[in-house]
């Protein structure tokens, strides 16, 4: 008997009465049902999320804002709404609450009386965070409550930008703001800078001045000095010059010459004193000292000006005795005695004046030190100005001149500095696509399943005619390995056809799929030849476990360690991650690892039953006597 021959005859078997064409038939639909009717129903879900019912309660009462009242919930709730992401409804608390218990909305999502409140605390004295109220049940919906938490990071997302947008707009005005007033304050310093530049150069003067008024009043010092010196004599001598009278007469003219010289120097002090006293209160005025300053200083020159104004009297009426002595002198020895008792007088008051003269130089000597050092501090002031002018105009300079559309746009920019560019080196397009390999794979396995409740894993007329183990474990294979190669057909089409799925490797793709499921029949195959009944149990013990160790749903990296490892022996892993690589446009050399993988599989599951059909043919044991408690 051929191997064709005994497939044929399994074939025969299987459409032989109405009954057993039914059977097939319906078996042979099992993975379309369960494949295509799942991933129908969850081809794309996430685009049906805006009929899904939730509650919007906003109980904002809303915040003060420089006198206008901000209300970030109902901002919120139209945006939302807007949006339409949700089937949102805008319910007051107690509609939500009971809403959310009853089923009528999947969740709620609340915005308290606070909210705008606490959005705008920043900036006082007890800040706090805005609060976002989700209310689940997962009686309703567990994956709806799932989305719900995260739809509220996304709402906690859109106002913490909104508020940071805020935020930064009021910090770039401010700084605009700061900007302004550096630049008038630059301007403030340097007319600030112009006035110590010219208080500098007035200083310079006053003290060139005080500098000649030191000079000049020292020599003045030294001359009464020595005048005093030369009249101190002067009493004894009257009393000679009126004995002498005649004889001096020529000598009081050159006296009296010198009396007009001294009195015209000390008349000139005496003259410039209060012209003195107006510059230097002009010139501490033009220094910014305040009026008890300046009469502190000119406390300290009055009585020098009163001395030199008193002495200068003294003088002039000395000058004018010795004119008249000048011009009496005719009258000289008669007005001798005269002389003799003014002389004392005369000498007291030039002493007086050389004291005053002294006091004089003094005062001119310290207000020159002081006109020096106001010199050399306003200088220093100058300085400082103009290093405070640099600073300002350097600060300005840093400080950006932006337009109030550069500025929201900057504040924008900080509000949301980040932005996800998603580069996917494949993509499967939607959720039902993403799950299609697995459920692929699922399908391929529960068909050869379903298929072996009527297929006879191999034919007893064919063990005892053939002696031929391996003909006869190809031909109890080839039969349910056909018949899910066609299954597998079908489903490709209910993919590609009926589900629209993308797939960057049609031919890949289902080749990937026929060989998943002619490694699945090899499997089942060696079980039921080796443990009959029991093994095909033990096939869906095999699907259950790799059901959860394929990694089809959540990455395999997720499963506890015992699974984990498993993962890399379970031929459906494989099957899964081949199929991803070849329906997404993947890497193909991984599509050829797993298809490797499968293939050796597939080789050993039928030496495992070559193996089992080989004892068949030289054994009998009470298990291959006793009916099969399946089928």
């Amino acid at each position: 008997m051929k191997i064709f021959a005994m497939v044929r005859a399994e074939l025969a078997r299987l459409w032989s009465t109405k009954m057993a064409r039914l059977a097939l038939v319906a078996l042979m639909c099992v993975p379309i049902i369960y494949g295509g009717l799942y991933l129908w129903a969850n081809q794309d879900p996430y685009s049906k999320l805006d009929q899904v019912p939730v509650a919007l309660v906003v109980s904002d009462t809303g915040a003060d804002d420089n006198g206008t009242t901000t209300n970030f919930g109902n901002d919120v709730a139209d945006q939302l709404i807007e949006d339409g992401s949700f089937q949102w409804h805008r319910v007051s608390a107690k509609n939500a609450a009971v809403g959310v218990k009853n089923g009528a909305y999947d969740f709620s999502v609340t915005l308290p009386s606070n909210f705008s409140q606490s959005l705008t605390s920043s900036d006082s004295d007890n800040p706090r965070q805005a609060e976002v109220l989700l209310t689940t049940n997962d009686a309703n919906s567990y994956l709806a409550s799932t989305i719900g938490e995260q739809a509220v990071k996304t709402i906690q997302t859109s106002i913490v930008k909104t508020v940071n947008e805020k935020a930064a707009n009021t910090f770039l005005d401010g700084l605009a703001e700061v900007r302004v007033n550096l630049v008038d304050a630059v301007d403030g310093t340097q007319k600030l800078l112009d006035g110590a530049n010219t208080a500098v150069d007035g200083s310079a003067q006053l003290a060139d001045g005080t500098a000649q008024l030191a000079t000049g009043s020292a020599t003045l010092r030294d001359g009464l000095a020595e005048l005093q010196s030369k009249t101190a004599s002067l009493p004894a001598q009257s009393a000679q010059l009126a004995a002498g009278a005649a004889q001096v007469a020529a000598g009081n003219q050159k006296i009296a010459g010198y009396g007009t010289q001294v009195a015209g120097v000390t008349q000139q002090i005496a003259d410039e004193v209060p012209a003195a006293r107006a510059r230097i209160q002009q010139d501490l005025t033009d220094l910014g000292l305040d009026q008890a300053q300046i009469d502190r200083v000119l406390a300290g020159l009055d009585p020098l000006g009163q001395r030199i104004t008193s002495g200068n009297q003294q003088v002039q009426a000395a000058a004018g005795q010795l004119n008249t002595l000048a011009s009496g002198a005719q009258q000289v020895a008669t007005g001798a005695q005269a002389l003799a008792d003014a002389s004392p007088a005369l000498v007291q008051g030039i002493g007086q004046a050389a004291s005053g003269s002294s006091q004089l130089a003094d005062g001119a000597s310290q207000a020159n030190d002081g006109a020096q050092s106001l010199a050399s501090g306003l200088v220093t002031l100058r300085d400082g100005l103009q290093t405070l002018e640099d600073g300002l105009s350097s600060g300005v300079s840093q400080i950006p001149d932006n337009t109030d559309a550069q500025r929201d746009a900057q504040a924008k920019n900080i509000a949301d500095p980040v932005t996800l560019k998603n580069t996917a080196v494949t993509s499967a397009g939607t959720y039902g696509a993403g799950l299609a390999p697995f459920f692929v794979s699922l399908a391929a396995w529960i068909g050869i399943y379903a298929l072996f409740l009527i297929v006879k894993p191999v034919s007893r007329r064919a063990i005892t005619a053939l002696h031929s183990p391996i003909k006869v474990t190809l031909a109890g294979w080839i039969t349910p390995g056909a018949l899910g190669a066609i299954q597998m057909v079908a489903l490709f089409g209910v993919l590609a056809g009926a589900l629209h799925f993308e797939i960057q490797n049609p031919i890949g793709t289902y080749g990937m799929m026929v060989l998943a499921s002619l490694t699945f029949t090899a499997i089942i195959l060696a079980l039921n030849i080796w443990l009959g009944s029991v093994g095909q149990f033990l096939g869906l013990v095999l699907m259950v476990l790799q059901l959860v160790t394929a990694g089809g749903t959540f990455p395999w990296q997720t499963l506890p360690e015992p699974l984990a490892w498993l993962h890399h022996f379970l031929p459906m892993g494989f099957a899964v991650d081949g199929i991803r690589q070849l329906m997404y446009g993947g890497d193909a050399a991984a599509a050829g690892h797993d298809a490797i993988l499968l293939a050796l599989v597939l080789v050993g599951a039928l030496v495992v039953a070559a193996i089992g059909v080989t004892r068949m043919t030289h054994f009998r044991t009470l298990r291959d006597l006793q009916p099969s408690l399946i089928g």
